[in-house]
């Protein structure tokens, strides 16, 4: 894949053949009122494709036609070892047709081409297979019961499930939503973010290509204020996931509490410190504060934004991250060479400027980037930017940002890097750097977090849980964890005579 020039990629992009249609029932569908909506490439502006802006009463038909495939049991009541099969096999043809997915992605999200190639497809991928191979691994309980009972705890399929995913990584979450609740064996409608629908939309064709029965995938783009809110508020809907801001998933559960009370469980912001003590590896550990903020041009959930660094090393070790940060200077998304795209869209490089200003206007010192740079591309993009002097009350601090920004904060102990870290609403990712073992667990172990890296940032892999503390959310993506939330446990207790 990454043998490709700029050009091979450019020239395989202007020859893709792209389907921009919705997903019911087993076929691509226009929306029912006709309407569509463009998809933008934030790379350099250019409209991809009008894509299908599904509505309400599309929202009805994929419910009606998910729900009656799934009482007829055509997949809830398929073996666990035949949905795997399924599942592996999609997991095969998302392989085989990856470098199509991941010239999808670069251009409707803007992620570099290596990283769609080398990390998200291969992901989502993984997610898909590893969840299907585990399935028919997970078995029903007999619980403790009295001689002349027989006590039997099964899991079963919550229904019907919606998924809403975000739009900085639409394959990978879309794969963490779907994986999971089709191996539990729900039925799912899936609502990609109404700008980035496209890698979604063909990996579906993909599903029913490998076996997945018709009506237990629907895929409906279009915008979250009315569809979400329909999907949020819908009672024949059992169980809704959610990836995206703490303001929208506060909304989503007030939703449910208004409708069937569905159970709803959201991977939501974060603010994550990434702790560095003067006793670590500062080369390993200031290439990584700089991964972690710029990978993906800093809309990442998980980004450490928030580095906070021992005192007696903070001027020597804010040098070394303003040099690494320079290996992070945006470029052509199509670049095999790129490793930072452009914003989203031209709205997100607004309010990545607006924080720039509110920086500076409360007192920080802006010690590298703080520009757009790349305007006459007709993308959206904005250079690696650094504060130092940050103090952690102030709203650069505070506030999840979502761009390609880091907060330098001092600190003198274990004790005030710890009250530091969890002196935000957020919680769910962090790291702590030091050599010091004693060190290393007590503050890793301190920190209210869903996942925290010791000597490493953006660790883990399928076979451990994620999720946030706080107000990042409740919930598991990944790992076998997450088969709890979509599924109920049901209680037979048999007596005999």
């Amino acid at each position: 894949m990454l043998d490709k020039t700029k050009q091979n990629w450019r020239s395989q992009a202007d020859d893709l053949d792209i389907e921009s249609r919705a997903f019911i029932d087993g076929q691509y569908r226009d929306a029912l009122a006709g309407e569509t909506r463009a998809t933008m490439s934030p790379g350099d502006g250019r409209k991809l494709a009008d894509v299908a802006n599904c509505g309400t009463e599309d929202a009805d038909q994929a419910v009606k036609v998910a729900r009656a495939a799934f009482e007829s049991g055509v997949w809830s009541s398929m073996a666990p070892a035949d949905r795997k099969m399924v599942l592996v096999r999609w997991s095969e043809l998302i392989e085989d047709h990856g470098d199509e997915i991941a010239l999808l992605e670069c251009l409707d999200v803007g992620k570099p081409i290596a990283d769609t190639t080398g990390v998200d497809v291969p992901s989502a991928a993984r997610t898909i297979r590893w969840s299907g191979e585990a399935i028919d691994k997970v078995y029903d309980q007999i619980s403790p019961a009295p001689a002349d009972c027989l006590a039997l705890v099964q899991r079963l399929p919550l229904g019907v499930v919606a998924a809403i995913v975000p739009w900085n990584f639409p394959l990978s979450t879309t794969a963490w939503k779907l994986a999971p609740s089709l191996a539990t064996g729900n039925s799912v409608i899936l609502k990609p973010a109404s700008n980035t629908p496209l890698s979604a939309l063909r990996i579906a064709g993909l599903a029913s290509e490998a076996g997945l029965p018709d009506g237990v995938l629907q895929v409906l783009p279009g915008p979250g204020g009315s569809l979400g809110r329909h999907l949020a508020l819908h009672n024949d809907i059992d169980g809704l996931t959610f990836t995206g801001s703490t303001e929208v998933g506060k909304q989503l559960m007030k939703y449910s509490g208004e409708s069937n009370l569905k159970r709803t469980f959201l991977e939501l912001g974060g603010k994550g410190p990434n702790i560095v003590f003067a006793d670590s590896n500062l080369d390993k550990a200031a290439t990584f504060a700089a991964i972690a903020v710029f990978y993906n041009g800093g809309q990442t959930c998980t980004a450490g934004t928030r580095l906070i660094v021992e005192e007696s090393i903070r001027e020597r070790f804010v040098e070394m991250v303003v040099a690494k940060s320079r290996n992070w200077m945006p470029g052509d998304p199509l670049d095999p060479t790129t490793t930072m795209g452009p914003m989203i869209d031209a709205g997100q490089l607004q309010t990545v400027a607006d924080y720039v200003d509110i920086g500076q206007q409360e007192g920080a010192s802006l010690v590298a980037g703080g520009h757009q740079i790349m305007a006459d591309s007709g993308g959206s993009y904005h250079e690696p930017t650094i504060f130092d002097g940050v103090n952690n009350n102030m709203r650069i601090a505070q506030e999840e940002i979502f761009g390609p920004v880091m907060s330098v904060i001092g600190f003198k102990d274990a004790e005030q890097a710890v009250a530091i870290a969890n002196d935000s609403i957020y919680g769910l990712a962090g790291a702590v750097w030091s050599n010091n073992i004693n060190t290393a667990h007590k503050v890793a172990a301190a920190v209210r977090v869903g996942t925290m890296g010791i000597n490493n940032y953006f660790g883990g892999d399928m076979t451990v849980p994620f999720g946030g503390f706080k107000q990042s959310g409740n919930g598991r993506d990944k790992s076998m964890h997450a088969f709890d939330d979509y599924t109920e446990l049901k209680t037979t207790w048999i007596e005999f005579d």
